[in-house]
This record gives C-alpha cells, sequence and structure tokens, in this order.
C-alpha cells in the first residue's frame, strides 16, 4: 500500500467473493434453539462470549462466535444475515426495520431507491468460509499461540492507553490520532476474528455499534481509509455474517463518494467526511497512481452486497481510464496523476515502492476476485511482470540476490523499499491462479532478498528502504543502508559499508532510512510462498522476524513480569556518541561493578542527567546517570526508570564542564511504573543495543504484520484458502465472487 501523506504508505490491496448458494456448516454440538435463542431474551455481551472452563466452544454453556454474532443481533434488535452461521430458525427472526443508510454529504438520497440492504433473494451473502476458521485455542501449533501472545500484549497497550482513537503510542502510553476513527480498533477486528480472540472481539464490535459514527467534520484519506476501515469493516462482516459491520461500511463507502466529483474522475486523495467536500493536497493537484488505483476490490464488493452500482462505476471508470493513458513503458506506469486533466504527470520515474506499488497488485487481484473473466486486466499485470524484468531487475555482489530496483529517465537506480516485498507473494499468487510458472520462479527469487533484508541488518529487521551492492568489495554486504554525512552543516550522501563512505566528518551520520515502522510486506509474502510450496524454510524465517520484533520493537509490561530496571543493579556497558554516552546494562545481582555499585533509580533523587552536548530536553524516560558512579549518561533498555527532570547543574571537577542534574518528577514517576503494552516502530535497525523507539504502534502491525504471521504458522491450507479469498492491501480477506 503506498503509505501516504507524511508517512508514505504504500498502496496495495486484494480481494472478495461469494460462495452463495451452500449451507452454513454448523459447529459441533450446536442446534436450532440451542444458546442465543431469537424469541427469548438476549444475553448480555459477556454472556454470549463466555465459555465454562474445560469445554469446547459451541459445547454446553460455550457458543461458537458465528452462534454469538446471531444471539447478538437478536439481542440488539437487527435482522440476522439470512445467510449467516445462526442458531435460530426463521420463523423466530424478528423483523425490525434497519435504519437508513447517510447517503453522502454532497448529493440527497436517490429518489425511489430501496434500502439497499433490502437485497432480493439470491443476492451474494457472507462467506459460509467464515464456519472453517477454527476458534478453539487447541488447534493453535506454539508459534501461532507465540503471535495470539503478541497479539495480546499490542491490544491491552492499545485497549488501556488508546481505546477508541487511531494508533497507540506505546512509549509515552499514550494516543495519535489520525482520523479519529479508532483506525487500529478497525483494522484488527478480522484478526482478531481469525486468531479467536472472542472477548477482544466483542468489545470492539460493541464499541464499532455505539461509539463509530462518521458525521464529523474531518478529512480522511480516500486510499488509507478505503483499505483500513472499508476493507475492515467488509472483511468482518464476511467473517461473523454480522450486518452491523456492512451498514458501517455502507455509510463509509457513500461519504467516500464525493471524492470522484473531478473534472477527470480521478479522485481527490482527500475528503471531509462530514461535508462532503473533496480536495487533494494542498500542494498539488496530483493523486497518487497507486492510491486511485487501489481501492477498487473494496468498491467493487460493497455494491455487490448492497446492490448499489454506482461504488463499483466510480472505481471501474477509474481503471478504465487508467489503462487508456500513454506515458507508460511496458506496462510500468508514472507514480502521480493529476485529477483535473486526468494525464500522469512527473513522467519517467517508475518504481514498485511507495506511489505506485498497489497499483500491480490490485490488477491480479480484481482479475481473481470477478472470477477470472476480465481478462484487460489480467493481460494489464501480465504486461507489467514483464516490465518490471526488462527495466527493474538487478542483481547484487557478493551474494547475487535478485532486486527490484528504480528508473528515473534512462538512470537505474539500485534502491528498493521495503514495501516492494509485497510482490513475491503477489507473483506466487499469479502462478497459483494458472499464470506462467516462470512467475513463482522470480517470487522465490525476490523472497530470499526480502529475507536477507531482514537478516542482514543487526536487528533482524528490514530498514523502510534499502540501496543494494553492484559491485565487488572486500567484506561488503549486498543490503546497505543510506545515510548522511554532515560537515559544516553541508550533507553529502552514502551508504553505509559501501564504496565512497564518508569519513572527513566530525559529526556522526544522521539515519535516513534506517527505521522499521512494523510492516508486513515481507511476512505476507512468506505467507504466500509456504501455502503454495510447502517449503518449512519460509515458516522459519518468519519466526526469525517475529523474533526480532519482540526482541527489539516490544514495549515492556513492568506488571507481568520483573523488570531488570526495578529489580537490578546495573553496569555502565561503554560510551557512544557525543558526550561519552554510555548504556547501563541490567547484571545479576552481587555482581562486582567497576568503580563501585550503581544505585537504583528508586534509591536516589538526584543523578545526573545531562552533559553540555546533550541538552536535558534531548532526554527520554529512561536514560539517566546514578549519583555517585564513575558512568556517563545511561539507558535502561527495558524501558523504566523515567520521570526524571533537571533541577540544576553540578560544578566542574577534575577538568569536566559541568552537568545538569535531574530529579524524579513524582507524577511522571509513577506513569512509569504503569504497565504498558504495544510495539514500537524503531528508528534504526542497525543498532542491536539502541534501536531508538519511536512510539508509534501503526494499526497495520494488528491488521496485517500479525495476521499473516498467524497464517503463515498454520499447516492448514483451507484456514482462508486463496482459492476462496483475496486478501486487499491491508490485509482483509475479501470473498471471491462465484463464477457467473
Amino acid at each position: 500500500m503506498p503509505r501516504t501523506g507524511g508517512r508514505m504508505r504504500r498502496p496495495r490491496g486484494r480481494g472478495r467473493a461469494a460462495l452463495a448458494g451452500k449451507a452454513p456448516r454448523r459447529e459441533p454440538g450446536t442446534r436450532s434453539g440451542r444458546g442465543s435463542e431469537c424469541g427469548r431474551p438476549g444475553p448480555s455481551l459477556g454472556q454470549l462470549f463466555s465459555e465454562k472452563q474445560g469445554e469446547a466452544p459451541g459445547r454446553g454453556g460455550g457458543l461458537t462466535l458465528e452462534a454469538a454474532a446471531c444471539g447478538w443481533r437478536s439481542h440488539l434488535g437487527s435482522e440476522p444475515n439470512r445467510s449467516a452461521p445462526c442458531l435460530c430458525s426463521g420463523s423466530e427472526r424478528p423483523s425490525s426495520s434497519v435504519p437508513s443508510s447517510w447517503r453522502g454529504a454532497a448529493t440527497e438520497p436517490e429518489q425511489g431507491t430501496r434500502d439497499p440492504l433490502r437485497k432480493a433473494e439470491g443476492t451474494p451473502k457472507p462467506s459460509p468460509q467464515a464456519a472453517r476458521i477454527p476458534q478453539d485455542p487447541a488447534q493453535q501449533n506454539e508459534r501461532q499461540q507465540a503471535v495470539v501472545e503478541a497479539f495480546r500484549h499490542a491490544w491491552a497497550g492499545y485497549h488501556k492507553f488508546a481505546w477508541g482513537h487511531d494508533e497507540l503510542k506505546p512509549v509515552s502510553r499514550s494516543f495519535a490520532e489520525w482520523f479519529g476513527l479508532g483506525l487500529t480498533l478497525i483494522d484488527s477486528l478480522d484478526t482478531m476474528w481469525i486468531l479467536g480472540l472472542k472477548k477482544e472481539f466483542a468489545e470492539a464490535r460493541e464499541w464499532v455499534s455505539e461509539k463509530l459514527w462518521f458525521q464529523k467534520n474531518v478529512d480522511v484519506n480516500l486510499f488509507e481509509s478505503t483499505i483500513r476501515i472499508l476493507g475492515g469493516l467488509l472483511s468482518a462482516f464476511h467473517l461473523s455474517g454480522d450486518d452491523l459491520f456492512l451498514e458501517k461500511a455502507e455509510d463509509f463507502g457513500n461519504r467516500l463518494m464525493p471524492a470522484f466529483q473531478t473534472p477527470s474522475k480521478i479522485p481527490y486523495s482527500d475528503v471531509n467526511i462530514g461535508t462532503g467536500v473533496a480536495h487533494p493536497p494542498r500542494w498539488t493537484s496530483d493523486s497518487t497512481v497507486a492510491e486511485v488505483t487501489s481501492i477498487q476490490l473494496e468498491f467493487r464488493e460493497l455494491s455487490r452486497l448492497t446492490g448499489n452500482k454506482k461504488f463499483q462505476e466510480a472505481v471501474e471508470q477509474v481503471a478504465r481510464h487508467v489503462h487508456s493513458l500513454s506515458g507508460k513503458k511496458d506496462g510500468l506506469v508514472p507514480m502521480f496523476i493529476n485529477t483535473n486533466s486526468g494525464l500522469f504527470t512527473h513522467l519517467g520515474v517508475f518504481t514498485l515502492g511507495a506511489r505506485a506499488d498497489s497499483y500491480y497488485e490490485y490488477l491480479l487481484k480484481q482479475w481473481i476476485q470477478g472470477g477470472k473473466t476480465e481478462t484487460q486486466l489480467r493481460d494489464d499485470y501480465l504486461e507489467a511482470v514483464e516490465g518490471i524484468r526488462r527495466h527493474l531487475l538487478g542483481r547484487s555482489e557478493p551474494r547475487k540476490l535478485t532486486f527490484v530496483g528504480e528508473l528515473a529517465h534512462g538512470h537505474f537506480s539500485a534502491k528498493m523499499d521495503h514495501l516492494v516485498c509485497f510482490l513475491p507473494g503477489t507473483l506466487a499468487l499469479g502462478a497459483h491462479h494458472g499464470l506462467p510458472a516462470d512467475h513463482m520462479e522470480l517470487a522465490r527469487a525476490l523472497m530470499d532478498t526480502c529475507y536477507q533484508m531482514n537478516r542482514q541488518m543487526e536487528t533482524g529487521l528490514s530498514p523502510e528502504i534499502a540501496h543494494f551492492n553492484l559491485y565487488s568489495q572486500k567484506a561488503a554486504k549486498d543490503v546497505q543502508v543510506k545515510v548522511s554525512w554532515r560537515r559544516r552543516g553541508a550533507v553529502l550522501g552514502g551508504s553505509e559499508g559501501g564504496a565512497g563512505r564518508r569519513t572527513l566528518s566530525p559529526r556522526p551520520p544522521q539515519p535516513a532510512d534506517r527505521h522499521n515502522l512494523l510492516r508486513p510486506e515481507t511476512v505476507e509474502s512468506l505467507f504466500y510462498l509456504y501455502r503454495f510450496t510447502g517449503e518449512r524454510k519460509y515458516q522459519d524465517w518468519g519466526w526469525e522476524i517475529l523474533q526480532s520484533f519482540n526482541a527489539y520493537t516490544r514495549v515492556s509490561v513492568p506488571g507481568s513480569r520483573p523488570s531488570p530496571a526495578l529489580a537490578s543493579p546495573f553496569r555502565v556497558h561503554g560510551t557512544r556518541g557525543p558526550g561519552g554516552r554510555a548504556r547501563l546494562l541490567p547484571v545479576s545481582r552481587g555482581q562486582p561493578v567497576s568503580g563501585g555499585s550503581l544505585q537504583r533509580p528508586e534509591a536516589t533523587e538526584r543523578v545526573l542527567c545531562g552533559s553540555p552536548m546533550w541538552p536535558a530536553q534531548h532526554f527520554a524516560p529512561g536514560h539517566w546517570r546514578a549519583a555517585g558512579t564513575p558512568g556517563r549518561l545511561g539507558r535502561s533498555p527495558a524501558g523504566p526508570p523515567g520521570g526524571l527532570r533537571c533541577v540544576g547543574s553540578e560544578g566542574a571537577s577534575a577538568g569536566r564542564p559541568a552537568r545538569p542534574t535531574c530529579a524524579r518528577d513524582p507524577a511522571a514517576w509513577a506513569l512509569a511504573q504503569v504497565p504498558s503494552g504495544g510495539y514500537s516502530s524503531i528508528g534504526n535497525v542497525q543498532d542491536a543495543r539502541n534501536p531508538q523507539p519511536r512510539d508509534k504502534m501503526e494499526s497495520f502491525f494488528l491488521g496485517e504484520t500479525l495476521k499473516y504471521l498467524y497464517l503463515l504458522f498454520s499447516d492448514d491450507p483451507d484456514l482462508l484458502s486463496l482459492d476462496a479469498y483475496v486478501f486487499n492491501t491491508e490485509a482483509h480477506p475479501l470473498p471471491i465472487w462465484a463464477p457467473a
């Protein structure tokens, strides 16, 4: 997916289909009238999702998620979907009207249009495949259980510090807003369902029912909100059979429609969902190609479910227009398109990274979604793959890794975004659906490269952008990370570990592409490669990446286990960087420490906390130095202690300059002791000792990364079968349409 705006999100997506006509499969031990009965008062949410200790789901006092969804709808007075797995017989279903959905701030409701939710008989319904998702934790293997534990840890932080908000800031134990629509919660709905997290799903569903309202004066990015919110709601509807999610999806889809009201019908990037006013970014009238061509799966599915063709017609008009444009190069497309003229801009620049990537992904997935009947989509995809082979492939040294570079006005650059690691999975998916077998060969080669992008970093996690070494050099790595070298205010480019590295700067390198945002692309492709080949190495590679996430991005929960920062003394590890910065690492009790024992922070009120080169405002919680010890500023890798504030300075001694001192701030100190949770993006994948947490957990870590890891570790090919579902670019599964 193109991460846009300030974040350069990758545009990419996938999915859908309805396997109508099959009777829903009931869970063992359930029968009509058992559990939540439609003719009786509905149980509480807790009762709906409770299970007796030791009893299997669907037996005795326990209910399956499918049964609970039925009881929920009955309890709330809404009509159960006619094909959803349900314990209620048709005669018992209450017939209550569903309020009409809001139909867009810019237009009035169409006269004479019936409520789309009152579908004609035979209209596609939620996929019966949902009943095939195992809900019993006993069926999860050890690695899947590790993913569930990681999700629970991340969810605990979100639930405690960011509930109902867009994103968790796990280090500061707070939240950040983007759209103000509970982005992480909606993005995680189907993940919770797939992982069998009944309690968490129930709480999230209740929030959607009671708190998620779209009548608010806020701009949303069309692409990001489509793949995350619309896609998440549609997927939750298909898996749970709960009409609530479809009602919310239709409401939201209507509010996005003003974005298409442009002279060219190429949609604006942003739309206000309360006022219906759409607009391009402030700095340009262009939209990115990936954004306008990576919303088709979701809008097409919304039309299929509601019977309202306007959603599908709007996005397919965009697809046809892009297909007809000049300015391509053997199927490769530029990154930008003008919303006024409808023409490509910034011609001659071609990439599979941000702003273009998911264009290629959605060509294939729309073809699959539609039952492989739309040959134009398939042909455009095949042409693009040949264009990639002809213009964008390179080989690195010394391991001769195959990578996808970029082309700018005829000049080839050995630069590859981590976002491009969606491509091995997409190529494998196409080969599985009958496209040329050599696509799988390229998928395997690129999968090896994406794994090395992770493995060759000190943390085992890929940088956001990698550069590949093209020349034989002693001790050089294939994968390099670009940094900036500063001297007297000038910035000199160079690649760390590569030829031409600048060493004249008296200041340290400034990281440019070293960060990791918890992205899913590598594990996404590992899932596809393992699903289609059965080779265990892909599972093992994914396991390594999960362990790296846990080692370097997981924010600790002091209450869950003894924290080294509070339970043991520390030793000075050494100095790094300006001002002789040092780290304090935990040591065993009683172990001698050079220069004397370090005091634990709760034992002292006054510590040295800075130097002339490190102003006090640069200090994050956890950076401290105990009084009376020879070491300089230290950092506890375990998180707290924190809550220190500068209160003065100590005089110079033995030739040392004066330093500010710090005292414990009671309020901040108390906050530092509150159990946290979550995973944080990091700023430097090349420093295993200090990866520099960025205090941000993207919604896609729960919506995509952990979901793909869970599916990767499953040996059940029918768990969200890739012959029945296609995943959108935010990893939300949508059913493949049955052939007409």
